[in-house]
């Protein structure tokens, strides 16, 4: 009979903001035995139909207009013919989508190192949205703007600018707010902000807080389990630094974590100990300021302990436990099937005290789902327990015979799973009827499994267990595994000189199979004995083993038994035997001589191991004689070394060393050959030193080790050779019973002188008289460098130097160039006392590919290869620097040597947008500089390209002493004409203005802004013409001049009223005379400027 169920929930609907009838989804299933129903309450009234199988609310097919009508607050209730389960209330929020009013354009203008802060202010929502402060890049892309230390985004959305830099200028500052549940981006209108520089002098400015109060405190109330953020975010300059601090204890107590560079202090889960007083501390070079946070945290309510759904028998007392926490203290209601307790009908059997549910007596229809919820002013919780009361007869659901294997030591637990109605009684018997109550190590779970810790060999057998008042029961078999006992009864017999056969009885194996024995040995002379050591290992079937033994010693041994789980303890030691001395079975070896002093020879051996010596009073005896013939002499002794005295110096001795006892010599040794000592006194023997070809030699040798020395001398010809290394020596080592080397690594074309030496441990001998060889000539090396030059669209000049290493005498070289676009090579053959060429008539603006090759008698040397262009087309300066002074104002830049930069542009106004010019300077390529007076701006131009605006500072002049001191001028001269002027009321007239009009006006009209823009492209064909029209009009200062003759830098001043002051500065004094145009060439230099002319000139002004 299939057992009917309670309804269990298994999916619960949250709170969610709906702007579409598609985005209502409350979901809402269950388990059950029948299937239950599900209905929906909203604000405690019946909403909708009742749903079969699935309880999902969903805003399918409702209309649009109509979605209003779903806010509110929702229930659900699954049901079946045992009781209802409930889920929490959860909220349902209508909102129409967020859309931004219109707005107008905002344009921002600081100066540098003030503090800023752009608003982002969109639509308010039930759902926050995600704030991205967002401007194009140069490729016309939004990218997100860097925050920094600097630039921070705060928690309401705005960007905190601690200072503004110049860099910070930008046209299309754009706050985007991303609703996710709305599924829409709001993008703000642009924000332009302008930043000028600033010439104040202010240098530094104490922090302050955006949005925050020093002298006062912030209360934040935050929630357990819940994220919290605390911000500072401070202006000033330099940018401040931010630190934080938890004033009642460390702040690695608390779960925080800085965050945004130091502006946050992020919490990602309360816990009770983040609650306290907090500090942040905003600091620079000028100050500091701090404020404080009093964090307070509360909690929602959450479960202690739940109560758990369980069957129950007629007649049973019930307590069901809902314990909960929380701050402030949850109140705790208990429901019935969805209807709170005290709605229910009266029944004295059932009570509610301190969230206990009390149920006395128990009866079949007592079934039902109980609802425990709890709640405080931070939100609700609430589970689902049922009771079951049900009749039903006992049964075992575990195994009968199963068999639990376990080692020794762990803990077992052994299953008897049982169901009832009531619920069965469960006890537990060993074999025998054996109780096991009495054993502490023993425990009874609830669920009728038997445990037991520490599970000894003993505890091995068959459990039982029983339905008490029942005939219902299963057996358990418990295996523990052990190491095996140790083997037993070792005995000895067929007892030999060198061989036993070493007899046991396997102990017991505690329920895993022995694998192996492992015999073991303690093994020394009467007077010693060693430790154990492990002497031979044999399977888990065999019981007696063959033994061997060494003459001259005493034994003891014992056996170890090893199954899966490890080794037995060793067995008792069997009987101690001693086999019989004999004659060693081997002799030292490593015998050798290591004689150092002439006339003595010394043998050294390695000594035998003790265990070897296979009788008493072990001895050396040791065997030379000079050469291979001739008589043996020989002496014994007990170790090495032995000394022989009174040899010739290094003489070859054959050497021998036999193992001696009292019972006899051991096997015959084999010899080796040592020498007696050396002598320091070498000499080579110049006869038979020679020279075999120019780089082979050949030499006699007096003792062990020879040594070559090579000098490099100069090349036939008389010419140096090249290269690293002109005239060392080179060391070659060569074995000393070698008469030949080859050496190898010598130059071509280069002279050589070698000697041979000889040397051993005592010292080196002189050096055989030199022998002096050449060496043959061999292609050259690759030339050392190559460069090209283009004088002009349709030339090119190919530079290089000479390779390092010629290997011989240049005969000249080859020249192979082509176009990139696969076009044929040409070869040009060069002389070897060029290191130029001249190519003409080539395609303007194209790249060209060189292979340069140096040749000798030889052959032809590895290429350089290289490639060049013709003169490519003008850009205009990319690295343009000004550097103000007190009076004047340096511009710089470096132009590209790759491209036709014969003329550069610039132009000046005056701040007040009244003063000003134009100014154009042919350059040939070269390096420049320029001065102009301060209180200017600038902008720059390579040939007719524009580059960009830069802002000049305007030297003291700007300083506020310096305008509050003319300002005290002007005062002054006012009084005095307010003076003159009553002196000519009283006096006549004062023909001042007559004076004044007679004067011619001294400064020409300057250039105003509106000029700057008068830049254009022109075609092709106009770039390449042989002179370019100037920005300037007619007015040009050295347009078609070189200053390439004057070294890399010009230097021109203009006062501050613009008028020039300064003239051309370089390495050479200009010369006069030639003043033809054109670009400069290495085959037409190009001619000196002309003095500089007068400002009125430059500006083509009447002076």
């Amino acid at each position: 009979v299939r057992l009917s169920q309670p309804p269990v929930l298994i999916e619960f609907p949250r709170s969610i903001t709906a702007f579409h009838p598609d985005d209502i989804t409350l979901p809402c299933r269950a388990t059950g035995i029948p299937a239950p129903t599900f209905r929906w309450v909203k604000d405690g009234h019946q909403f909708g139909e009742e749903l079969m199988g699935n309880g999902t609310l969903l805003g399918a097919g409702v209309k649009p207009e109509d979605i209003n009508d779903y806010e509110g607050h929702y229930r659900c209730l699954a049901s079946n013919m045992l009781g209802t389960a409930m889920t929490n209330t959860v909220e349902l929020i209508v909102e129409t989508r967020p859309v931004l009013p219109k707005q107008d354009k905002v344009s921002k203008k600081l100066r540098e190192r003030e503090s800023l802060v752009l608003e982002c202010n969109p639509p308010k929502s039930s759902t926050p949205p995600l704030i991205h402060w967002m401007d194009k890049s140069k490729f016309v892309l939004m990218v997100h703007i860097q925050e920094s230390g600097r630039v921070v985004v705060g928690l309401d959305g705005n960007m905190y600018y601690a200072n503004v830099v110049l860099e910070d200028s930008r046209e299309d500052f754009i706050c985007n707010a991303y609703y996710s549940d709305a599924r829409t981006i709001l993008p703000q209108e642009k924000i332009s902000l302008r930043v000028t520089p600033s010439n104040d002098g202010v240098s530094q400015r104490k922090p302050r807080l955006f949005n925050k109060s020093p002298h006062h405190h912030t209360a934040v109330l935050a929630l357990r389990g819940h994220s919290l953020v605390l911000e500072c975010i401070p202006s000033g300059w330099p940018t401040p630094s931010v630190s934080w601090r938890k004033k009642d204890s460390r702040l690695e107590t608390t779960s925080a974590r800085e965050d945004k560079f130091g502006r946050w202090l992020r919490f990602d889960s309360l816990g009770q100990e983040d609650d306290g007083e907090y500090e942040c501390q905003a600091n620079n070079t000028h100050g500091g300021t701090a404020h404080g946070f009093t964090v307070t945290v509360e909690a929602e309510p959450y479960w202690v302990e739940t109560p758990e759904s369980l069957l129950y028998t007629p007649g049973e007392n019930l307590r069901l436990h809902c314990q909960v926490d929380g701050i402030p203290t949850p109140t705790i209601t208990w429901s019935m099937n969805g209807v709170p307790i005290k709605d229910v009908d009266l029944d004295p059997r059932r009570s509610v005290s301190q969230g206990v549910f009390i149920l006395r007596d128990a009866v079949l229809d007592d079934t039902a789902v109980l609802q425990c919820e709890a709640s405080n002013k931070h939100g609700s919780i609430l589970h689902n327990t049922f009771i079951y009361v049900v009749e039903l007869p006992p049964q075992i659901l575990s195994s009968d015979a199963v068999v639990y294997t376990t080692t020794e030591g762990k803990d077992i637990n052994m299953q008897c799973e049982t169901f009832g109605s009531p619920l069965p009684h469960v006890t537990w018997e060993r074999d025998g009827g054996m109780s096991l109550l009495t054993d502490q190590r023993v425990s009874l779970l609830t669920d009728g499994t038997l445990m037991m810790s520490s599970v000894e060999s003993e505890d091995s057998g068959r459990y039982t267990c029983s339905i008490q008042h029942t005939n219902i029961s299963i057996d358990a078999y418990l295996t523990v595994l052990t190491p095996p006992e140790p083997p037993k009864a070792l005995s000895l017999s067929e007892l030999e000189n060198r061989s036993l056969t070493l007899s046991w009885i396997p102990g017991h194996a505690h329920n895993s199979p022995i694998t192996e024995f492992i015999v073991e040995s303690r093994e020394g002379t009467p007077e010693e004995e060693a430790p154990w050591r492990e002497m031979r290992r044999t399977s888990g079937d065999v019981s007696h083993l063959e033994l061997l033994l060494q003459p001259h010693s005493t034994y003891r041994f014992r056996v170890l038994a090893l199954n899966a789980i490890g080794p037995s303890p060793p067995s008792q030691p069997s009987p101690a035997h001693s086999a019989p001395p004999a004659v060693p079975d081997s002799n030292p070896g490593n015998v050798k001589s290591e004689s150092i002093d002439p006339g003595t020879l010394i043998i050294t051996w390695d000594e035998v191991d003790k265990r070897l010596h296979n009788g008493p009073d072990f001895r050396y005896k040791v065997f030379w004689r000079e050469g291979r013939m001739g008589h043996w002499n020989h002496d014994e002794v007990v170790g090495p070394p032995f000394l022989v005295k009174d040899t010739e110096t290094y003489t070859p001795f054959e050497i021998k060393v036999q193992a001696v006892n009292s019972l006899g010599g051991g096997p015959e040794p084999a010899s080796a050959i040592g020498h007696s000592g050396e002598d320091g006194r070498l000499q080579i023997q110049e006869e038979d030193s020679r020279l075999l070809g120019p780089v082979v030699a050949r030499g006699r040798r007096e003792l062990a080790r020879g040594r070559r020395e090579l000098a490099q001398d100069q090349p036939d010809g008389g010419e140096a050779a090249r290269g690293d290394g002109e005239g060392e020596v080179t060391v070659v080592m060569v074995d000393g019973n070698k008469t030949s080397e080859e050496v190898t690594g010598l130059r071509f074309y280069s002279q050589y002188e070698l000697s041979v030496s000889a040397f051993n441990s005592k010292g080196e001998s002189p050096a055989s008289t030199p022998h002096s060889f050449s060496t043959q000539e061999g292609a050259p090396g690759m030339p050392a460098s190559m460069t090209f030059e283009s004088p002009s669209e349709t030339e090119l000049i190919v530079h290089w130097t000479s390779p390092e290493r010629p290997n011989g005498r240049l005969e000249g070289y080859a020249l192979v160039h082509q176009k990139v676009e696969n076009s044929p090579e040409k070869v040009v053959l060069i002389p070897d006392d060029v290191n130029q060429h001249y190519l003409g008539s080539l395609k303007p603006q194209s790249h060209y590919v060189f292979r340069l090759m140096a040749r000798t008698a030889a052959g032809m040397g590895p290429p350089l290869t290289g490639k060049g262009h013709t003169l490519l087309d003008g850009v205009p300066p990319s690295n343009v620097s000004l550097d103000a002074g007190e009076q004047t104002v340096n511009l710089s830049w470096v132009p590209s040597d790759e491209h036709r930069n014969h003329g550069f542009t610039f132009l000046y106004s005056g701040k007040d947008g009244e003063r000003g010019g134009c100014y154009y300077l042919h350059t040939g390529g070269g390096a420049t500089t320029y001065t102009l007076g301060g209180g200017y701006y600038l902008h720059t131009g390579g040939g007719l390209l524009p580059t960009h605006w830069g802002g000049v500072s305007g030297g003291f002049a700007t300083q506020g002493w310096f305008i509050g001191l003319i300002s005290a001028v002007v005062l002054l001269l006012l009084l005095l004409l307010i003076l003159c002027f009553v002196k000519r009321s009283k006096g006549g007239k004062y023909a001042v203005k007559d004076k004044e009009d007679g004067q011619g006006d001294s400064e020409a009209r300057p250039m105003k802004d509106e000029t700057f823009g008068e830049y254009r492209y022109v075609d092709a064909e106009e770039k390449r013409s042989a002179s370019q029209p100037s920005l300037c009009v007619a007015s040009k200062l050295g347009s078609d001049d070189s200053l390439a003759e004057y070294g890399d830098s010009v230097d021109i001043q203009f006062n501050e009223d613009g008028s020039f002051i300064g003239q051309y500065s370089g390495r050479h004094p200009p010369p006069h005379g030639n003043e033809s145009s054109g670009p400069a060439s290495p085959l037409d230099p190009a001619p000196p400027p002309p003095i500089a002319p007068a400002m009125s000139t430059v500006l083509n002004r009447p002076s």
